[in-house]
Parts: C-alpha cells; structure tokens; sequence
C-alpha cells in the first residue's frame, strides 16, 4: 500500500476512527488495532513475506528475554549471535546472495575459470533492511544493558511493525518508540492538525517534485549516450531534488500520520540542501540510518578517540556500508566510497564539526551550500546510474562541454510544460525550506497561505499522475 495511493487515503482515516474511538478502553485495544493495521498495510504488498516479518519479530523478542535470563556471558553471548546471524541471514539472502554469486563467477571469469553460480530468482521484501536494523539495534541494547527486554509481545511486534514507518522508516531505536507504545495516548488537536499538515508537505514533495523530476531524469539516465551536456545536468539536479522529495517526502508522510495517532517518530531529514559541508549533510540526511551506523558501528570501532589513521578506516568502512545498505550493486558502493572520498579533507582537518559554530548566512555561507550541493549532486551520478560504465560515460559527457541546448525537453508543448512544473516545485520546495532555514527552525513549519498553494499544486497533479512507488521502498 502506497502512501500516495487511493487505499491509503481510505486506510488511514478508518484506521484514524477506531483508533481514538477506543482510547478511553485499555490501552493494549489500541495497541493490538495498530499492530493489526500494520499487518494488514505490510500484507497488502505481499502477504507471504508477512511470515518472514513476525519471524523476525519472534526471534528477536525471545532472544531479548533469554539473553535477560542468560547466568553466563557465554549464554547471553550465544543468543546474541543467534539473533544477529540469523537476521543478518535473512538480509544476505534475500538481497545480497545474487550480488555476492555473481561478482564471484566474473572475478574467477578474470582468471580464466568459468563457473556456473545459481542465481536465486526471488523478490526483495519490502522494508526488510528497515525491520531488521530496527530488530538488531533492540537486541544490542540488551545485549550491553542498556535496556530492560520487553515482556509484553504485542508491544513488541508493534515497535517493530509500525506501519508508518515499516516499509521506509525511519529507523526508530526502542529507547524513543517503545516508552511511546507502552504510555496511554490521548488526543491532542494541535498535534495533530501538525500531523496533517506535514503529510500535505510529504505529498507535495513526492507528487510535485519527485514524480515529475523523475519522468526526465528516467529518460536521461536510461539513454545516457544520446543527451547533451546541458541534459545531463539538468538530469543530475533533477535527481538530486527527486530522490530528496521522494525519500523526505515518505518520511513526512510517516511522521505526519505518526502524530495523528499521537506518537512522535525520529526526525529524518533537517534542510540537507543547506549543509555547509559533506559532514553537515550526514548530520542532516537520512539521520536515523546515520545516527544508527554512528552508535553501532563507528562508535565501537573507536570513533574519532582512535589514531587518525584508524578514524580514516573508520570513516570508510560506515560510508561503505551505507551505499552498501541501500543494495546489492557496486554503483552504490562507488556512492559509498565518493562521499569518504569528500568527508576526509574535514577529517584530516579537524574541521568535520566547523559547521556546527556557523548559523550566519553570509556570501561565504552560500557559496559552501551551493558548493556541497554539487559534490552531493556529483555522487548521486552513481547511486542512480545503471551501472558503474554508465556513470562514467555520464560524467565524462557532462563535463565534456559539447552538445547544445537541450532539445528533449523542448521537444513538444506537454514535454516543456511538465519541464516549468518541475522547476516551479523546485522552486518553491526550496522557498519554503529557506524561510524555515533562515528563522532558524529545526522541522518545516507552514502556514494557512502555504497549505493551500500546496493543495492547489496537488489537486492539478494529481489529476492525471498514477501514484507511483517510493524510491527507499527497494531498500
């Protein structure tokens, strides 16, 4: 089920209804309305891969109870494996296994052997690098004490399965969502007319900005050979504001419906397109998988209270594992390894956290905005490309300075139509996160004017769009 489709605007207020309607009840009613909800939104994708989630849930809820009970470090150690194995497996299988097969028979092919690797024809379940990080960030806080197991299933299965957030995030720790699910709730107006409010935003980001950028970015980096320079960074922008719409515009959506049923979900995105610097970007990009690669795997390699040279590995190997994260393709790891590539001048510098003092917005502070902007932009080359060829043929082409105008975009009246929309919602998409920006707000704050210029811009793209799936949702 899409957030942008049909069924959602019928799931949600029915879900909305009974929600408050049985809050004066007790409230494990609520909490099993919404685990229910969350099956049934999980299930509508493909219910067979439902079995695979409660699996998981399973096995992570009793590992947390049994490393609880376990006399021995050797006992606790022992679960604690089990479960990361095990969820790890699943994740290995499922999108890793054919990456792994088929680099393996291509590196002996360089050799001169030839070896036939069965290739496993399945499908990727949606979400499930999402569920498993929520599941291993759980058992790794038991795992270290820093949390109580919890007892209760319900609760549980919920703080893994919340619909909101099940399929695209963000990655909730059980310190902030589990204390939420486990406290009465009761309606607050207020929050959630906010709640709306950041779901218009979320659609216009994904309706507006993202879908129409998406239709000549898919045109230019399907058919890289053919474009002009000028298309090629007209592509390169576009897809830097597509995925951002896209993948921002899902976590407003889920952090909107969040507070609708009173419960309030990590922060994921804070005006990336204004950092300073590439440091600065990852403090405000995808900060949930970021807070998380910081707290279970940099922190425990020794973080920046190493010697330079192993906060250098360090660096790499985080950066590595989240191109790695997003899937099973070198074009991803290249991704991975550029913005090391770029975080390790401020790190050889010592000037990683400069940004942190400057909240002045000077010539100097835009020239660096626009600056980061276009090494972000850079990289996005070989997260969206097709391949790795692909990106260097598209960046060779794109600072070859040759071709002229370009002519695919003004090539039918529709064609520069849907072009002006596109720059218009740009436009204003970055408006309106510049006037957050500048008052020194932390979330998008709209007023009545906005909301409905938003609206507007909906209702007219809405009128002829099919709702189209989220980017994250392959991750």
């Amino acid at each position: 089920m899409l957030f942008n489709s049909l069924q959602y605007i019928l799931f949600l207020p029915l879900v909305f209804a009974f929600y408050w309607s049985i809050n004066k009840q007790d409230l494990k009613y609520q909490n099993v309305l919404l685990l229910i909800a969350s099956y049934f939104f999980y299930a509508c994708w493909d219910w067979r891969f439902l079995f695979l989630l409660i699996f998981s849930t399973v096995l992570d809820y009793f590992t947390g109870i049994m490393m609880s009970k376990s006399l021995k470090p050797f006992q606790k150690k022992i679960w604690f494996w089990l479960s990361i194995l095990v969820n790890l497996g699943f994740l290995g299988v499922f999108k890793y296994y054919n990456f792994f097969a088929n680099s393996f028979v291509e590196a002996l092919a360089n050799f001169g052997f030839h070896l036939s690797v069965e290739s496993l024809n399945i499908i990727l379940p949606v979400g499930i690098s999402f569920y498993t990080f929520h599941g291993l960030s759980y058992v790794i806080d038991i795992y270290h004490s820093r949390i109580e197991p919890e007892r209760n299933i319900i609760t549980y299965s919920l703080f893994v399965s919340y619909f909101p957030l099940l399929v695209a995030g963000p990655i909730e720790r059980a310190t902030h969502l589990l204390p939420q699910i486990k406290r009465k709730r009761t309606f607050c107006y207020d929050k959630a007319v906010e709640g709306i409010k950041q779901i218009i935003f979320g659609l216009f980001k994904k309706i507006v900005v993202a879908d129409n950028c998406a239709f000549f970015v898919n045109e230019i980096f399907n058919n890289v050979a053919k474009h002009s320079c000028s298309e090629l960074w007209i592509g390169m922008i576009f897809f830097s504001f597509q995925i951002y719409g896209d993948f921002s515009g899902y976590s407003d959506i889920a952090l909107g419906t969040s507070k609708l049923l009173g419960i309030d979900l990590l922060q994921n995105f804070r005006f990336p397109y204004f950092a300073r610097d590439i440091a600065d970007f990852w403090r405000r990009w995808h900060m949930s998988l970021s807070g998380w690669f910081r707290d279970y795997v940099y922190i425990p390699l020794g973080g920046s209270q190493v010697k330079k040279t192993k906060q250098i590995r360090n660096v790499f190997i985080i950066f590595l594992l989240s191109g790695f994260w997003h899937g099973a393709n070198w074009t991803f790891l290249a991704w991975g390894l550029i913005h090391a590539i770029l975080f390790l001048p401020l790190l050889l510098t010592n000037q990683n956290r400069s940004s942190l003092s400057e909240s002045t917005y000077t010539i100097k502070a835009y020239l660096k905005i626009v600056t980061t902007f276009l090494m972000v932009s850079f990289a996005w080359i070989f997260f969206r490309a097709n391949s790795i060829s692909d990106a260097f043929i598209f960046i060779v082409n794109m600072v070859s300075l040759q071709g002229g105008t370009p002519t695919f975009f003004y090539s039918t009246f529709k064609f520069l139509l849907l072009f002006c929309i596109c720059i218009i919602g740009i436009v204003f998409l970055v408006f309106i996160e510049w006037k957050n920006v500048s008052k020194g707000n932390q979330e998008v704050h709209l007023n009545k004017v906005t909301i409905f210029i938003l609206l507007l811009f909906l209702m007219c793209m809405g009128a002829y769009q099919n709702p189209s799936s989220f980017i994250y949702f392959q991750f």
